[in-house]
């Protein structure tokens, strides 16, 4: 048998569920042909080289599978009628495999080593986009604050102005009536 890889790109906007999908249709495939799946490795979302059907990201993955060859036709044929498959690409990785079931094993391991990193990689985002909320929530806070003391500020100092403009008010009133009562009095002067 020989071992072959084929490199796919899905549509960024299709759900993990929508991709386990279209695997699972590939391994059925595999399955019916007698070929033997190794992994399926998620490389993640990606920039393309260039835009296909107005995409300029796409998941890609990689598809190894044991076969006499027979089954890449079929392959492509049902990657070809899927419309969330963008592009794809077989290629023999190794002319003969001589011991299936070391590869096998071989090929377990490292898809369960690429999970594992998966899983260590989606909890590292998750923790980074926590610390990142949490720190947005803390500035957005503090402008809170900043806003609040500079109203608050505001306030006094409009206080403080009213509270200068009643005692000139009262001064300049007090000085008025001073002036009245002057006024009188020299008035009562020249009366008498």
């Amino acid at each position: 048998m020989r071992e072959y890889e084929t490199t796919i790109i899905i549509q960024p906007e299709i759900s993990d569920e929508g991709c386990a999908a279209i695997f699972d249709r590939l391994d059925s495939v595999l399955t019916e042909s007698g070929s033997i799946r190794l992994m399926n490795e998620n490389l993640g979302k990606r920039k393309l080289a260039y835009e296909i059907n107005r995409f300029q990201k796409g998941n890609y993955y990689v598809y190894s599978f044991l076969s006499d060859g027979q089954v890449v036709p079929q392959l492509e044929r049902e990657m070809r009628l899927n419309e969330s498959v963008l592009r794809f690409m077989t290629i023999q990785a190794d002319e003969q495999v001589a011991d299936i079931e070391a590869r096998k094993a071989e090929a377990a391991e490292l898809e369960a080593e690429h999970a594992r990193k998966a899983a260590e990689r989606a909890a590292r985002e998750e923790e980074e986009a926590k610390a990142r909320a949490e720190e947005e929530e803390k500035a957005r806070l503090e402008q809170e604050k900043a806003a609040a003391a500079a109203a608050a500020a505001e306030a006094e100092a409009a206080t403080e102005g009213e509270g200068d403009a009643t005692e000139a008010a009262a001064s300049e009133g007090a000085g008025e009536e001073a002036a009245a009562s002057d006024a009188a009095a020299e008035t009562e002067e020249k009366s008498e």
